[in-house]
C-alpha cells in the first residue's frame, strides 16, 4: 500500500486543491494495481481543515505538536501501522500531477527525491525575484532539491533510520541526509514535480516561504 502523508496547520483555504490533486494521483496508482491510502495530519488546526480534508475522502489524525517533524513523523506512523510500503509526502499548500505516485515507484529507488515549480507568484513577487529564484534552481533529473512536498520513500529505507525526526524545519533534509549517509539508493527525478505555493505566510519558519522572503531581501539589499 502507499501511503500520502500531508501535514496541515489551519490549511482550510488551500487544502482542498491538494487533496484534490492528491486523489487524481490515487486513481491514476490504482489503475497500476497499487492501492493508496491518504492522510492528513491536523496540527493545531483551529479552522475548518478537518472538515476539508473528511469532504474530500481523506483520513485524518490530529495532533498538537505545532512542528512539521513531528507532524511528518506521526503521519508516517500511521501509515506503516496500517502496512504501507511505500511513504509519498507533500504540503497541503501543494498540488501534485496525476503520475506523481507512479513516477516515483518507476524511478526504482528507496528514496526519491522530486522538484517543485511555484503554481502562482504573488503580485508582490516581481519579476526580478522569479529570475533569480529560476537561475538558483536545477529543474532536471540529477538535482540536489530536498522538499517536503516532493519525497518518496520505502518503507524499509524510512525505518533504517528511525524516519522523520521532530525538527521544526528541514526535517525532510535530514531524513534524506540520514538514508545518504548509509548509502541508501536515492533518485533525484524531475519527472513529477509538484506545484507549489509562493505565499509569504509559510507555516513553517526556515521552508520555501522564508527562501523566497530572503531572495527578495537579497534584491533589496
Amino acid at each position: 500500500m502507499i501511503g500520502i502523508v500531508i501535514p496541515a496547520h489551519n490549511e482550510a483555504r488551500r487544502l482542498g486543491r491538494c487533496l484534490k490533486a492528491a486523489s487524481a494521483a490515487a486513481q491514476h496508482a490504482a489503475v497500476a494495481g497499487h492501492e493508496v491510502d491518504i492522510l492528513v495530519v491536523l496540527d493545531r488546526c483551529t479552522d475548518g481543515t478537518a472538515a476539508v480534508a473528511r469532504r474530500h475522502g481523506a483520513h485524518t489524525f490530529a495532533i498538537d505538536a505545532g512542528n512539521v517533524g513531528m507532524a511528518r513523523r506521526a503521519g508516517a506512523e500511521w501509515m506503516l501501522a496500517r502496512g504501507a510500503t511505500w511513504l509519498a509526502c507533500t504540503d497541503a499548500d501543494s498540488q501534485v500531477p496525476a503520475h506523481w505516485l507512479t513516477s516515483q515507484l518507476d524511478c526504482g529507488a528507496e528514496v526519491v527525491c522530486g522538484t517543485v515549480h511555484v503554481s502562482h507568484w504573488q503580485p508582490w513577487q516581481t519579476a526580478a525575484l522569479r529570475k533569480l529564484y529560476l537561475s538558483r534552481y536545477e529543474a532536471r533529473d540529477g538535482h540536489r532539491h530536498i522538499h517536503g512536498a516532493n519525497l518518496g520513500v520505502s518503507a524499509q529505507a524510512y525505518q533504517r533510520v528511525d524516519g522523520f525526526q521532530p525538527l521544526a524545519a528541514h526535517e525532510d533534509v535530514q531524513l534524506v541526509r540520514d538514508l545518504e549517509a548509509l548509502g541508501v539508493p536515492i533518485s533525484w527525478s524531475a519527472a513529477h514535480s509538484v506545484a507549489t505555493s509562493s505565499r509569504r505566510e509559510c507555516r513553517a519558519r526556515e521552508g520555501f516561504g522564508d527562501y523566497l522572503a530572503g531572495l527578495q531581501e537579497h534584491l533589496q539589499a
